[in-house]
């Protein structure tokens, strides 16, 4: 039998099969993917193949492989340095929620994020959460953000899951799509998601008052079925996003205006540090290319994972 893994809890899958069933499965032994060193070799969104067994008067599957993935997203696991952690896999795009504050969701956090997604090719849609909740200021700094990423070319989006505000266009970008939600914990996906499906009814929590962060609400990705022809894969919320493994020469090729510049360096391996006639250096001396995304390009290079939750973006 065939299926779609809608929830993975570690140990068991959730598979729903091409006639609408839903089954309980698990592996058996060891299952390694070449490559691949993960914490779960099989992840929400993969396409398995399985065999029903019945034991206790209860009919459960065993997954005995994993069909060719289209992509997926990776982060590194906490803890487990060498270790991956695939979120999802099989997605049409990522919605990736952002709030200014209330959590806070600093530059170096959503610039990780689109390396990974720009790495495994998986678009990437910017939504500004919370902005019922702006005063004039803030709401500015919002701007200048979406403005930012506007100019790399993604899109970006100003939402209030609370009141509505352009849910609607986030519903016609989902249609006949496989999209993930992700983001902090405490951005309001439950919410967004619940605005746009209401049936599902997820739950939601308040903000931490301590440490202004949220709750988690969701532990395991989850995919649900919407009734707009759209599924969605809802996500733990991630407070660090750990850029996997890459050689230092391509990390500045996921960031699309540093690679539309790379062919106008000097040298044809410059990773854009101290090489002369550097055109990403030069495009940052001219205000080209941003101060912020530059800071996050070294801090990746320079392997900086502890400083996921620093403020970079308004200390220019």
């Amino acid at each position: 039998m065939t299926g779609i893994v809608y929830k993975s809890t570690g140990s068991w899958y959730t598979v729903k099969t091409f006639n609408g069933k839903f089954y309980e499965c698990r592996i058996k032994g060891r299952f390694r993917l070449e490559g691949i060193k993960s914490t779960n070799p099989i992840a929400v969104g993969d396409k398995v193949e399985f065999k029903l067994e019945t034991k206790n008067n209860t009919e459960t599957g065993v997954i005995n492989r994993i069909g060719e993935r289209k992509n997926y997203i990776v982060r590194k696991s906490v803890n487990l340095s060498k270790q991956t952690h695939i979120i999802a896999a099989n997605i049409d795009q990522v919605f990736l929620l952002v709030t200014v504050n209330n959590p806070p969701t600093f530059t170096s956090f959503i610039d990780r994020f689109l390396v990974t997604a720009e790495a495994y090719s998986i678009q990437t849609i910017l939504l500004f959460n919370k902005i019922d909740t702006y005063d004039e200021e803030t709401l500015l700094e919002v701007k200048y953000l979406a403005s930012v990423y506007r100019q790399i070319g993604y899109e970006c989006i100003g939402i209030s899951a609370k009141t509505g505000k352009n849910i609607d266009k986030v519903k016609a970008l989902m249609e006949g799509k496989v999209s993930m939600f992700s983001g902090h914990s405490g951005v309001g996906k439950s919410t967004l998601v619940n605005a746009i499906e209401p049936s599902l009814d997820l739950k939601t929590k308040e903000i931490s008052e301590q440490h202004m962060q949220g709750q988690h609400t969701t532990t395991f990705a989850e995919m649900f079925d919407l009734s707009f022809d759209a599924k969605i894969i809802d996500t733990p919320g991630i407070k660090g996003f750990g850029v996997v493994d890459m050689e230092k020469e391509e990390v500045g090729d996921y960031f699309p205006e540093f690679f539309a510049l790379k062919q106008d360096c000097k040298f044809n391996n410059c990773i854009h540090l101290n090489e002369p006639k550097c055109a990403v250096k030069e495009a940052l001396e001219n205000d080209e290319v941003s101060y912020s995304r530059y800071r996050s390009y070294l801090q990746i290079l320079e392997g900086e994972d502890e400083h996921y939750r620093t403020d970079n973006w308004d200390k220019e």
